[in-house]
């Protein structure tokens, strides 16, 4: 009985017309017979990349379309002067920045364990853990309040000049409603991404951006309402997208099963939950912040203008290129986690080798647009002879960092998928702080190469932790991954069982 269902699965495979269809079911089956003959690799490299884009092309379209809203402001603020730009650069970086890393970070325990029961088929517990997510980070937006408010003082503190961080804190004043759209929009976004919606996701994130755009023209040049202006532009837009999230989420026939309405639920069991949300904050917190952190350091420099300027330019195309990967990465973690939640130990692995191979063939292109075209990229932030040199000397630093970003986010986003965020989080403060960091310092301040310095420290850190998740994922017993996902969820079932003896 066993070999004639090997030999249907051979006779699927051996059409390429009936490989979509196959499931992961027959798929796992299949890869349970060792050896695999050669000729069939190619077969199931394309049964899982068409899963893999399926998800994560919807997934970049909508990462990278959130990152554009930020980016456009800053290309409209870089036209309002060097001191403006450097103002809000510091601001979105600094301040900004460690928001939005502080939410998308807790919103990764979304992705983990929303994907984790999309995959076992417990839709019932996805909007709880929604509800409970948003909770928790509305709960942190009103700490990160008081950090907007007086940011100015704090960016004084580290050593910004005084009109850097005055443009900065009317930059970051103007952002504090964008705090609480975080809170509530990315732990609906994973939500929806775990139960592979991402079309509609796509659409409403490109709709917002072409609004965003207009509106922003509109405000810095026709009335004129300058830097704050444009931060109160970004904030009614993230308000917007969280409005058409909502919206789908509520009256979608697609989010009928995991979507029951808003319940009292949400508020029991938050305790175990916090702790994976905590472990997944700090984990992509210490990996943006790295990044963020250099930016702050280059401020301290000899000619901090120039060097905020030109480091800023450069780490908008690295995040460009990181929001991409950044999708890439999501929908890696919705298959692995789902994977994981149906059962499918090999099928799991088999998509961390397949999505790993892709977003290394992709930043080798990226790597090669970037020294391309060097000069034309500066020129659409500035026209400052100074700034654009700067930027030409740091790009081939900044292709190096593209292609180790085809590694480094996709290894993370599988972490996520399986609840690794603990490890990493410490793997993180390793490899960033206690060795790139000082690195890059040294480098920066010590040396005569200033800004490219601090990246170097930026790029031996990050291909520190590379290695190291590369030798965590590959010593992975994937089987075991399958047992720790069904004993999270055997968790959530019986908090949720709780609650209903409770309320009976």
């Amino acid at each position: 009985m066993e070999d004639q269902q090997y030999h249907t699965l051979l006779f699927g495979l051996d059409s390429h017309s009936h490989i979509p269809n196959l499931s992961s079911v027959a798929i796992e089956e299949f890869l349970d017979h060792k050896p695999v003959a050669c000729r069939w690799w190619p077969r199931l490299i394309g049964w899982e990349s068409r899963l893999l884009w399926l998800l994560s092309g919807a997934s970049i379209v909508v990462s990278i379309f959130n990152y554009m809203l930020s980016f456009v402001t800053l290309m409209f603020t870089g036209h309002l002067g060097a001191l403006e730009l450097a103002g809000a650069s510091i601001a979105s970086v600094g301040i900004q920045g460690l928001a939005y890393g502080i939410m998308l970070g807790m919103a990764s325990a979304v992705q983990t364990v929303c994907g984790q029961a999309y995959g076992a088929r417990q839709y019932s517990a996805m909007g709880i853990i929604c509800q409970r997510a948003i909770i928790l980070h509305l709960g942190a937006a009103v700490l990160l309040t008081f950090l907007y408010w007086f940011s100015g003082p704090i960016l004084i503190a580290m050593g910004q000049s005084k009109s850097i961080a005055e443009q900065g804190q009317v930059f970051a004043r103007g952002l504090i409603l964008q705090i609480y759209a975080f809170a509530i929009s990315c732990p609906m976004q994973r939500y929806l991404q775990a139960q592979n919606i991402v079309n509609p996701l796509a659409f409403m994130s490109v709709g917002v951006f072409v609004v965003h755009v207009l509106l922003t023209w509109l405000v810095v040049y026709v009335l004129n309402y300058g830097l704050l202006g444009a931060a109160l532009t970004l904030s009614f837009s993230w308000w917007l997208l969280v409005i058409v999230n909502g919206l789908y989420i509520l009256l979608s026939p697609s989010c009928k099963e995991t979507w029951t309405g808003f319940s009292w639920k949400a508020f029991r069991g938050i305790w175990p939950y916090f702790k994976l949300t905590l472990a997944s904050a700090v984990m992509l917190c210490l990996e943006i912040w790295y990044n963020q952190g250099l930016v702050l350091i280059s401020g301290l420099l000899s000619n901090p203008t120039i060097a905020l300027d030109s480091i800023s330019i450069c780490m908008n195309y690295l995040n460009w290129d990181m929001q991409f990967m950044l999708g890439l990465a999501a929908a890696a973690s919705v298959r692995v986690s789902n994977e994981l939640g149906a059962g499918h130990p090999r099928v799991a692995k088999f998509s961390v080798f397949v999505v790993n191979g892709t977003s290394i063939l992709i930043s080798i292109v990226f790597s090669a647009i970037i020294l391309i075209f060097k000069v034309g990229l500066s020129k659409l932030f500035t026209s400052d002879s100074e700034v654009i040199e700067a930027v030409s000397d740091l790009t081939p630093l900044l292709a190096i960092s593209v292609f180790l970003n085809g590694i480094q986010p996709i290894l993370s986003g599988v972490a996520i998928g399986s609840g690794w965020q603990a490890v990493v989080a410490y793997v993180n403060l390793a490899t960033y702080y206690i060795i790139g960091l000082p690195i890059g310092c040294v480098l920066g301040f010590k040396t005569s190469l200033g800004v490219a310095g601090i990246w170097w420290g930026m790029i031996i850190g990050v291909l520190l932790q590379t290695l190291t998740l590369i030798i965590l994922t590959g010593r992975t017993n994937w089987h075991t991954e399958v047992e720790k996902a069904a004993n999270r969820l055997k968790s959530s079932a019986a908090e949720e069982n709780s609650d209903l003896i409770t309320s009976t």
